[in-house]
Parts: structure tokens; C-alpha cells; sequence
């Protein structure tokens, strides 16, 4: 193939509406292969993606392009020949700058490619334009070959100025002069006919390279659109192996996900476990939180009890004291009275005695 893709990545591609010019509308309902594609044949860059079968992205890069960032995941460029704009949104910002950065070297490549194209059609142009010019050329200037007026009546002066001393001597030179200039006017007179001959073939030839130039555009219009088809159909056949290698990569990147699923699934089994256990805890804690608030609520009554039964005990402390101050006050006072009693009754005693 005379066309191979050079660069890939995948992207949501998006066209700008043709009616708003404003909203993009998705032209692939998931990421799709967007490729950088070569003609060596043609020297052009191209951008292609498919959509299954159907090619929604076929753009030519030209010099003229300019590849537009307009966030962090999504770029956007202009092609005036499909007259529209395509948009790509990448799964990240890496992605983005790299197919940008591709765009660039291949639009100066592009650049590079037309100049030297431009150059061979130059080259290739400039002997033909210089052949044609010396023949034209040619027929133009007799007076090159035979002289200008001037110079063809010369011998005609040269000789009348002459003495006329010698007039059988100068009759001979001023025939053979005339003879000359009618057949130098003869072979003019051929030239401009042979120049007017090829003035009328010159702009026969300027009007049938106009014609020619118009059907190279035409046949140049048909075979673009021939090689457009072509290597749509090329697209479908190449990247074939292309989306066999793809669908192998996805399959391997299921099993990995489904892997790594699995282990996540796993480790969210045990993050439950750890939460129920947590909860349990939890519930220990509250519980035990409430039995401590309780305890402190006891220990807080039997605390304002304890310091009631201490006032009480103060209270009856002191007042014990007090008994013990007025019992012991009473024996004092029994003891007096004794004291007198048992005087008294000495004394009746003794009264008795002495009766």
C-alpha cells in the first residue's frame, strides 16, 4: 500500500454543527482510533478515523491548518476543503500534547513537501518557457541578421556622396545595392509572415494549455476523489489487523480489570468487615460511655449523701460534745450535792448520837 498509518491514539471525535456553526456534535458514540496516515506516492499527510466502516474523520493536512487547544483534554482544527471542524476529546492531557505535537512536525512537513513540489514544477517548466521564447524570438529581429534601414541604405549614400568625376565608375554599386535591399526586404517580408505564423500558433497553444490546464484539474479532482475512495477501503482492510491487535490489548485489559476488580472486591469485603467490626466498637463505646456517665451520675449522689451523712456526723459530733459537756457538768453538780448529802447526813449522824 502506498499509504500506512504513522502515528495512533484513540479519542471521542466530535464536528461542528453546519447549521449553528457554534455546538459540536458527536460523530462516535465512544472513543475511536484516530490515525496519522503517509502517501508516499503523493508525498501527503492525512488524518483518518473509522467508525466500524464508516470513515468520519478523512482530513489533508496543509500548510495553511492550525491545530487548537481549547482545554486540557480537548483540540480542534479546521479543514476548509471539507468545510468543517473537527473536534477530538483525549482521556487525558498527555494524549492531547502528543497528538499536537504530531500535527505540528507533520504540517511542517506538509509545508516542506509543497515547496519542493512547487520547486520541480519550476524546473520542469523553465526550458520549455525558453525554448518557445527563441523561437519566437527570432522571427522578431531580421535587422540582427540583415541590418536596419540605416545600415541597408548606407551604400547608397556612401556612394552618391561620391565626385561625379567618375560616373560610368559608381553606376555598377548602385545597382547592386537595390538588388540587395529588395532581397533583404523580400526575407523580411518572409520573417514577418513566419513571425505571424507563429504568434497565431503561440496563442493557439496558450489557449489550448488553458483547456489542458482545466482538464488536469478536473482529471485531478476525479482521481482525489478516486484515491479518497481507495484508501478509505485500504483504512478498512489495513486497520483490520489494527483492531485485531486492539481487540487483543482490550481483552488483556479486561482480564486485568476483572483482576484487579476481583482484589478491590476483595479488599472491599474486608473494609466492611473492619466497619461492622468498627460499629461493634462503636456500640461498645457508646455503651460503655453511657454506663460511665451513669456511674458518674451515682458516684455524684452518693458524693452530695456522703457529704450530707459528713454534715450530719459533724453535727452529730458536736452535738454528742455538747452532752457530754453538760452530762459532765451534771456530775460535777451531782457530785456537790452528794458531797453536801453525805454531810448532812454526818452531821445528822452526829446529831443523833449526841441526842
Amino acid at each position: 500500500m502506498g499509504e500506512q498509518p504513522i502515528f495512533s491514539t484513540r479519542a471521542h471525535v466530535f464536528q461542528i454543527d453546519p447549521n449553528t456553526k457554534k455546538n459540536w456534535v458527536p460523530t462516535s458514540k465512544h472513543a475511536v482510533t484516530v490515525s496519522y496516515f503517509y502517501d508516499s506516492t503523493r508525498n501527503v499527510y492525512r488524518i483518518i478515523s473509522l467508525d466500524g466502516s464508516k470513515a468520519i474523520i478523512n482530513s489533508t493536512i496543509t500548510p495553511n491548518m492550525t491545530f487548537t487547544k481549547t482545554s486540557q483534554k480537548f483540540g480542534q482544527w479546521a479543514d476548509s476543503r471539507a468545510n468543517t471542524v473537527y473536534g477530538l476529546g483525549f482521556s487525558s492531557e498527555h494524549h492531547l500534547s502528543k497528538f499536537a505535537e504530531k500535527f505540528q512536525e507533520f504540517k511542517e512537513a506538509a509545508r516542506l513537501a509543497k515547496e519542493k513540489s512547487q520547486e520541480k514544477m519550476e524546473l520542469t517548466s523553465t526550458p520549455s518557457q525558453e525554448s518557445a521564447g527563441g523561437d519566437i524570438q527570432s522571427p522578431l529581429t531580421p535587422e540582427s541578421i540583415n541590418g536596419t534601414d540605416d545600415e541597408r541604405t548606407t551604400p547608397e549614400v556612401t556612394q552618391n556622396s561620391e565626385p561625379r568625376a567618375e560616373p560610368t565608375q559608381n553606376a555598377l554599386p548602385f545597382t547592386h545595392s537595390s538588388t540587395i535591399s529588395k532581397h533583404w526586404e523580400a526575407e523580411l517580408a518572409t520573417l514577418k509572415g513566419n513571425n505571424a505564423k507563429l504568434t497565431a500558433a503561440l496563442l493557439e497553444s496558450t489557449a489550448n494549455v488553458k483547456q489542458w490546464k482545466q482538464q488536469l484539474a478536473a482529471y485531478q479532482e476525479e482521481a482525489e476523489r478516486l484515491h479518497k475512495r481507495v484508501t478509505e477501503l485500504e483504512c478498512v482492510s489495513s486497520q483490520a489487523n489494527a483492531v485485531h491487535t486492539h481487540k487483543t490489548e482490550l481483552n488483556q485489559t479486561i482480564q486485568e480489570l476483572e483482576s484487579t476488580l476481583k482484589k478491590k472486591e476483595e479488599e472491599i469485603e474486608r473494609l466492611k468487615q473492619e466497619i461492622d467490626n468498627a460499629r461493634e466498637l462503636q456500640a461498645q463505646r457508646d455503651s460503655l460511655t453511657q454506663k460511665l456517665q451513669e456511674v458518674e451520675i451515682r458516684n455524684k449522689d452518693l458524693e452530695g449523701q456522703l457529704s450530707d451523712l459528713e454534715q450530719r456526723l459533724e453535727k452529730s459530733q458536736n452535738e454528742q460534745e455538747a452532752f457530754r459537756n453538760n452530762l459532765k457538768t451534771l456530775l460535777e453538780i451531782l457530785d456537790g450535792k452528794i458531797f453536801e448529802l453525805t454531810e448532812l447526813r454526818d452531821n445528822l449522824a452526829k446529831l443523833i448520837e449526841c441526842s
